[in-house]
């Protein structure tokens, strides 16, 4: 028999040889898996990138970032928020403690791996098969590729193979440190908010760069899950995620356990911030948003990554401001408006009114509120008469009440403000005084479409009726609108394009926007000799309160009812336009009857406005005259039926108020009829500080008056101003 003890030991012997080959069987069987898995992933990575192009080929999709808009200094007035929020920042601006609470629970082999993490990989299908819930193996570069080259893409098992292939190529051409930053400033963080900068400004009002551990914890846990870790919302899941960050950057070594510890302890603080709503220069922000999407389209502006230098200069705004401020500071004053071109290049240097920019009061007077421009206007019927070569030193007119019938516009009754009348006047004597009367005339004789057709042609971009009270402000204009046309007044007979904008920045498409052009209306002979009669305005007319002693010129405007003031007033480097008025409220106009104690004229705080504010533009720089023009306006002989009669109109007191009625021959006739009612421009009382004497007027022999301009088809319906 065998013993006992034998037998125990041939069984074991045999147990353990059929474990032993079992295992053997086992190992050869995996070996075998592995190899058909090694080649069926090896046919199916060849299959899935077969033909994909290279890096180089590819073209990264535009993520796309805010536009900033900056003043002339370079500095920020702010952003136009695209899409989405999105401002790209470089690597050494974001915190270490972002970038390894990132790597920590996004991709912990970042940086051992060269664009694929096998083992995660590994892992997540293991953990996927158990049922474990979904759990990604894409590392940062993988997801990146994504981001850039295919965002849309559905996910399977195919997209994991490209993303993998693209991340490889990626790994080859950028470090690991250019990796992450790509990464940061390119991953969703939720509300609106692409890359690193825009979360840290939207969920705690602070620059990436001052974010603390647990704020950079929070933003790092949220592009798993941006809505449902979203702390606004759900301020629970927020911070369990959050202390979820700090946990495994304390487990691999980025932080102590302590500093974990007392990070988690700490509330979320939470601050929205309103970094993409804060504007600087409200106004001309949106002035300048419009001019981009009037440009380029909406979509286009959406998109962002402008860097738009402006032509606004903060110091002359704060000039401005303060003018308006100085004079019209009382609760219940009137509004006001200022505009400063460069008279040369149209540049827009200051845009300014009484208002406070916010979300109930975002309607910009300066460009957007259209009022009657007052005597500023009969600025167009003496350049448009001028430009015919009229002689306004030796043509005289009578200053007296009109009350005729003409027989293209019917009846026609204008008055003087204070029914005081000169008699026989020089157009200059006229325009000083500036009379009513007299320009009501002269706009019937150059034609009120053609002194219409000059507004135009200097700038006005405003509709205007082309009526015989348009010589007296009929129609309605905005701030920007005179000062654009009294520019080529300034600078020698070139009309200018206003231009908000210097310089798009290398990512903007291409344009003309922000080239100035300039082109000529009349010669430098017309706008020197309409200057000479404007400067004498300021001087010794109606405009004495803004006079500054230097070379400069302008013009008053005051509307019927006292419901608009204007002085609009230029120098040889700058044009200026104030305007000063209530609001409407419910479309009724209010008057300026009892402002301070006085009743509001153009010659009154418009003009003080435009001389405090204007002694800040002139006072660092060099103030020279208008040079002799090279171009001087040849004299023609001109006269009309007003002009031949003038003389019989000769008044022995000021204030006599007879006059004859009389119809003026046309050659056209309608049924037409216009009441033309009389828009009042003062003379200021103030004593006007001495203005250099003019420079004499070139006397070169007459020529022919250029032709005039054929008139349109009369209008329809009666006007009224």
């Amino acid at each position: 028999m065998i013993p006992v003890n034998r037998m125990r030991r041939r069984r074991k012997e045999r147990e353990r040889h059929g474990r032993v080959g079992l295992g053997r069987v086992l190992a050869l069987t995996l070996a075998i898996v592995a190899t058909l898995l090694g080649v069926a992933g090896a046919v199916a990575y060849q299959s899935a990138t077969d033909g994909l192009p290279g890096l180089d080929e590819l073209q990264p999709v535009a993520l796309g970032q805010n536009s900033k808009i900056l003043d002339r200094n370079g500095k920020s007035l702010g952003v136009i928020a695209g899409v989405t929020n999105r401002t790209e920042i470089p690597y050494a601006r974001i915190p270490k403690s972002l970038r390894d609470a990132t790597v920590a629970i996004e991709d912990k082999r970042f940086y051992e791996h060269n664009g694929v993490d096998y083992l995660r990989l590994v892992g997540a299908a293991v953990n996927n098969a158990r049922g474990g819930g979904r759990q990604g193996g894409s590392t940062i570069t993988m997801q990146l590729a994504k981001n850039l080259y295919d965002p849309t893409a559905p996910r399977g098992f195919s997209q994991k193979i490209k993303e993998a292939y693209l991340a490889a190529e990626i790994e080859q051409k950028y470090t690991k440190n250019q990796i992450l930053a790509k990464y940061l400033n390119g991953v969703f963080y939720g509300e609106n908010s692409v890359g690193v900068q825009a979360a840290a400004l939207t969920y705690f009002n602070t620059p990436v760069w001052g974010l603390t551990l647990p704020q950079a914890a929070l933003i790092a846990g949220l592009p798993q899950a941006p809505s449902a870790y979203d702390p606004f919302i759900n301020p629970k899941d927020a911070t369990a995620r959050r202390n979820t960050v700090l946990q495994e950057m304390a487990s691999q070594g980025y932080i102590t356990q302590a500093a974990a510890d007392e990070a988690k302890a700490t509330p979320l603080e939470l601050q929205r911030g309103s970094f993409y709503q804060r504007k600087k220069e409200g106004y001309f922000f949106d002035y300048v948003r419009q001019e981009l999407i009037d440009q380029f389209g909406e979509e286009r502006v959406q998109r962002g990554g402008m860097n738009v230098r402006t032509t606004i200069d903060p110091a002359l705004q704060r000039a401005a401001e303060q003018a308006i401020k100085g004079n019209l500071g009382q609760p219940d004053d009137p509004a006001a408006a200022i505009v400063l071109l460069d008279a040369r290049t149209g540049y827009i240097r200051a845009m300014a009114t009484s208002q406070t920019y916010g979300d109930e009061s975002q309607f910009n007077y300066a460009t957007q509120a259209k009022r009657q421009p007052g005597s500023t206007f009969k600025t167009f019927v003496l350049t448009r008469a001028i430009a015919d070569g009229v002689n306004p030193y030796n043509t005289v007119y009578a200053s007296r009440p009109i009350n005729i019938t003409d027989p293209k516009w019917g009846p026609i009754n204008v008055a003087t403000y204070s029914n005081s009348y000169a008699g026989p006047i020089s157009i200059h004597d006229a325009t000083l005084k500036s009379d009513n009367s007299v320009y009501i005339q002269m706009t019937l004789d150059e034609g009120p479409d053609r002194v219409v057709n000059m507004a135009k042609r200097m700038g006005v971009k405003s509709d205007l009726p082309a009526v015989p009270s348009i010589g007296l402000g009929a129609g309605e204009v905005t701030p920007l609108d005179m000062a654009t046309a009294y520019a080529p007044l300034a600078n020698g007979g070139l009309r200018v394009k206003p231009i908000a904008i210097t310089d798009l920045g290398a990512g903007a498409p291409a344009s003309d926007l922000a080239t100035p052009k300039r082109s000529r209306v009349f010669s430098d002979g017309v706008a020197y000799e309409v200057t000479r009669i404007l400067r004498d305005n300021v001087s010794s007319g109606t405009g004495g309160n803004a006079n500054l002693g230097i070379a400069q010129a302008g013009k008053t405007g005051t509307t019927d009812d006292y419901t608009d003031a204007w002085f609009v007033g230029y120098t040889p480097k700058y044009v200026c336009a104030v305007w000063v008025g209530y609001p409407n409220a419910d479309g009724v106009r209010r008057s300026m009857t009892s402002v301070h104690g006085i009743t509001v004229a153009g010659g009154t705080f418009p003009a003080m406005i435009w001389h405090d504010f204007m002694s800040v533009v002139t006072a660092k720089g060099a103030n020279p005259d208008w040079a002799m023009p090279k171009n001087p306006v040849l004299w023609s002989p001109f006269s009309s039926d007003f002009t031949e009669t003038a003389s019989q109109y000769a008044v022995s007191t000021a204030s006599s108020t007879k006059a004859k009625t009389t119809t003026k021959p046309k050659t056209t006739s309608t049924k037409d009829t216009t009441t033309v009612a009389p828009p009042p421009d003062t003379i200021v009382t103030p004593t006007p500080a001495p203005a250099p004497t003019p420079a004499p007027a070139p006397a070169p022999a007459p020529a022919p008056a250029p032709a005039p301009e054929p008139a349109p088809t009369p209008p329809t319906t009666p006007t009224t101003p």
